[in-house]
């Protein structure tokens, strides 16, 4: 399973970065880069069983706590 998503994360980056080099965007390359790392490495820890937080617990935390905004 580790090795389709090595492939398929491969063949995302064969198709995309070639283009980008080639017409110069130098910062959507970087962009892209950040989000296809953080994509892999979060795919990879689910793949792998490992439990990964969920996003919005943080989120009402800071709203409800940090912010002290409620909602109804």
């Amino acid at each position: 399973m580790i090795f389709l998503l090595l492939v398929f994360f491969a063949i995302v980056v064969w198709l995309e970065v070639p283009g980008l080099i080639r017409k110069k965007y130098w910062r959507e390359l970087a962009v892209f880069s950040l989000f296809l790392l953080s994509t892999f490495f979060l795919s990879l820890l689910q793949l792998l069983d490992v439990r990964i937080p969920n996003p919005v617990k943080g989120i009402e935390y800071v709203i409800k706590d940090i912010l002290r905004l409620n909602y109804k």
